[in-house]
C-alpha cells in the first residue's frame, strides 16, 4: 500500500493540494493518506473534516520522513528536499521553467519528481490540466478585484440622475485566464476588447461577447502547445502601436499574456499608462514572471499618476476553497495514472502523460524542455 502525504503549504499560500473528497477517492483506490495539522485551516477545511475522510492527521517531520508520495502546491523548503531519501517521489508545482535551483537539487537528491506545470496539452490531458484550472481562478478573481478598485460602475445604467456610461476594459492576452476575465467582465456589463497574437482565439473571444483587437502578422508555432511565441521587431512595433491606441480609451486593462520559460512580453508602456484617465486600474496577473505592464511590480499595488497598478499572480490563493477543489481533482485524476489496482505506485513512461509530466526520475532529468532550457 502507497502512503500519501499532504503538507501545508507556505504561509503566503492558502490552497492546500488535497481537500477530504478528493481524499477519500485515494483511499478508495486503496491508498494510505497522511495530512500534516492544520494544511487545510486557510482553505476552510479544519483536520476534524479529513479524519472524517479516512486520513491520518500526522506532523510534518512524520511526512517527510515516512510518506512515499507527497503531495504539494508550492515545494517543500530546500533544507527539508535535501533531507528526504534517494527515490522519494514528489507531485505538484515544481515552476521548473524559472527555478533551475530546485530542478537542479532535486536531480541531485535522486528524488522522483512530478511537475504538474508540465502536464501535456492534449484532449486526454484535460482533466490533470492544473495551469488551466488556477488560470481560471485567476482570470475571474482579477476582474472582481478591478470592479472593486475602479471608481465607476462597469455596466451601463439608466437613471434618474442621467445615464451612467459602461466600462471598457482591455485584455491583454486570451488564454484560459483572459478569456475566464472576459466572460466575467461581460457578466458584469463592461465592453470588452482582447488581444492576442494569436488568431485561433478570435472565434472563442467573438463568442464570448468580446471584441478581438488584431494585428496583422503574427507568428504562431504548433509546437507551442496554444501558448504564444515570440514574434518579429516589425510586428512588436505594430503591436505597440495597436495596443497603446486601445489602451488609452480603456478604463481597465487586464495583463495576462505568458510565454512559458521567458519573461512575459512587455506590452503596456509607460508612456502609454502615462495618458491613461486618472482612476483607471491595470490588473497585471502575469507579475511572477516579469509583468506585461513597463510599470509592474510583482506582489505590490501602486498609483502612478492616478492609475492603479495591480502586480498580482497569485490569485488563486485568494480563491482556496474552489482552488483547491480545483487543483485536487486535477491530481487526483493524473495519480490514478501511476497507481495501480492494488494501490501501488506503478510508474510507466509507455504513457505519454506520465512521460511528458515526469520532472526527474533516477537522478536525471527527463523533461526535455526543461533540459534544454537550463542546458541539463
Amino acid at each position: 500500500m502507497v502512503t500519501f502525504g499532504i503538507l501545508r503549504e507556505p504561509e503566503n499560500e492558502k490552497r492546500v493540494a488535497l481537500l477530504p473528497g478528493e481524499v477519500q477517492t485515494l483511499i478508495r483506490l486503496g491508498a494510505a493518506v497522511k495530512v500534516e495539522s492544520g494544511a487545510g485551516t486557510r482553505a476552510y477545511t479544519p483536520d476534524a473534516l479529513y479524519s472524517e475522510a479516512g486520513a491520518t492527521i500526522v506532523s510534518r517531520r512524520e511526512i517527510l520522513d515516512s510518506a512515499d508520495i507527497i503531495l504539494h502546491i508550492q515545494p517543500p523548503r530546500v533544507e527539508e528536499l535535501e533531507n528526504l531519501a534517494q527515490g522519494r517521489v514528489l507531485i505538484g508545482m515544481m515552476n521548473p521553467l524559472y527555478d533551475k535551483e530546485v530542478v537542479a537539487l532535486l536531480r541531485r537528491r535522486g528524488l522522483t519528481s512530478f511537475s504538474m506545470e508540465l502536464v501535456p496539452r492534449t484532449t486526454r490531458a484535460q482533466s490533470m490540466d492544473v495551469l488551466s484550472s488556477m488560470a481560471t481562478v485567476a482570470g475571474y478573481r482579477a476582474v472582481l478585484d478591478a470592479a472593486i478598485r475602479f471608481p465607476r460602475f462597469f455596466p451601463m445604467f439608466m437613471t434618474a440622475a442621467g445615464t451612467i456610461k459602461p466600462a471598457r476594459i482591455l485584455i491583454l492576452g486570451a488564454g484560459v485566464a483572459g478569456l475566464q476575465a472576459l466572460a466575467t467582465a461581460r457578466k458584469l456589463g463592461a465592453v470588452v476588447e482582447v488581444f492576442d497574437v494569436r488568431k485561433a482565439v478570435k472565434e472563442e473571444v467573438m463568442s464570448l461577447g468580446g471584441k478581438f483587437v488584431e494585428v496583422e502578422g503574427a507568428r504562431e508555432e504548433a509546437s507551442a502547445g496554444g501558448y504564444a511565441v515570440e514574434q518579429t521587431e516589425e510586428y512588436l512595433r505594430l503591436q505597440a502601436a495597436k495596443i497603446h491606441e486601445h489602451a488609452v480609451k480603456s478604463d481597465i486593462i487586464l495583463c495576462t499574456a505568458q510565454i512559458p520559460g521567458k519573461r512575459a512580453p512587455v506590452l503596456l508602456l509607460k508612456n502609454t499608462v502615462d495618458q491613461m484617465q486618472t482612476g483607471s486600474v491595470i490588473i497585471d496577473i502575469a507579475a511572477a514572471t516579469g509583468g506585461n505592464c513597463e510599470l509592474t511590480r510583482n506582489g505590490e499595488v501602486i498609483d502612478h499618476h492616478g492609475v492603479t497598478i495591480v502586480g498580482k499572480s497569485d490569485y488563486p490563493s485568494d480563491m482556496p476553497l474552489d482552488a483547491s477543489r480545483m487543483y485536487g481533482r486535477n491530481l487526483v485524476n493524473f495519480l490514478k495514472l501511476i497507481l495501480s489496482k492494488e494501490g501501488k505506485l506503478d510508474i510507466s513512461f509507455s504513457d505519454d502523460i506520465v512521460a511528458g509530466t515526469c520532472l526527474t526520475f533516477q537522478g536525471e532529468v527527463r523533461n526535455d524542455r526543461v533540459r534544454s532550457l537550463h542546458n541539463l
